[in-house]
């Protein structure tokens, strides 16, 4: 693994009954954050950065969510500019709406859009892909050349977020397999990936180091 960083941020997984916390957890504190995983309320606001995992199914992870209460927490962090981070299915459920197999399930409402399945030969999306980060990214500074590693079915296909010219807008990385779509999100307090840093070997841990380093 790569270097490991050195921060004092304070950051929370949240726990909502989605897999693969620990590996998160592992990666973050490998690059020098103290990582606490828990759904409490006053922690979850407390913290540095929040960072939303997600795995499996849109519905089951929006009901996971819903069970602590995870949208209006999100919510309340955002309106204080408080750091997000959102993880794979974490990372889409941030969307207005998910469509699985003709069901559709409200998102947190973040950011417009729809999240449904990729129209590619072969489902999920497997392995190791590049990306297309803008010219502005923070999340990829160093990194914009490098592989990360994907699995999934569903995602983003367009960004339909309208910005006034006097509001920052989002930075939106892309990716492609079978058709574009959204790989990352860059917008203010929340970000978001639709990959799995946790899982991208040295290039995600970079990336985690730069979220963390940016909330300093």
């Amino acid at each position: 693994m790569g270097v490991v960083g050195v921060s004092s941020a304070d950051i929370v997984i949240l726990d909502y009954g989605s897999g693969n916390l620990r590996s998160a957890q592992r990666a973050i504190e490998h690059v020098g954050a103290q990582v606490e995983v828990t759904a409490d309320p006053d922690r979850v606001l407390s913290a540095d950065g929040l960072v939303v995992p997600g795995v499996g199914a849109f519905a089951a992870c929006m009901a996971g969510l819903n069970s602590v209460n995870g949208p209006s927490l999100i919510d309340k962090r955002l309106a204080g500019a408080r750091p997000v981070l959102g993880i794979c299915v974490g990372m889409q459920v941030l969307f207005d709406l998910g469509v699985e197999h003709g069901i559709e399930t409200p998102g947190c409402g973040q950011w417009p859009g729809v999240v449904d399945e990729l129209t590619a030969p072969v489902l999920p999306h497997m392995g190791w892909d590049t990306v297309e980060p803008p010219s502005d990214t923070r999340l990829f500074a160093g990194i914009e050349n490098q592989r990360f590693y994907f699995v999934h079915s569903f995602a983003a296909r367009n960004w339909d977020m309208d910005t006034s010219s006097a509001i920052e807008a989002p930075a939106v990385t892309w990716a492609h397999y079978g058709e574009r779509f959204v790989a990352a999100v860059e917008n203010g307090p929340l970000s978001a990936t639709q990959f799995h840093p946790e899982k991208s070997s040295d290039a995600g841990l970079a990336l985690l180091q730069n979220w963390v380093s940016s909330l300093a």
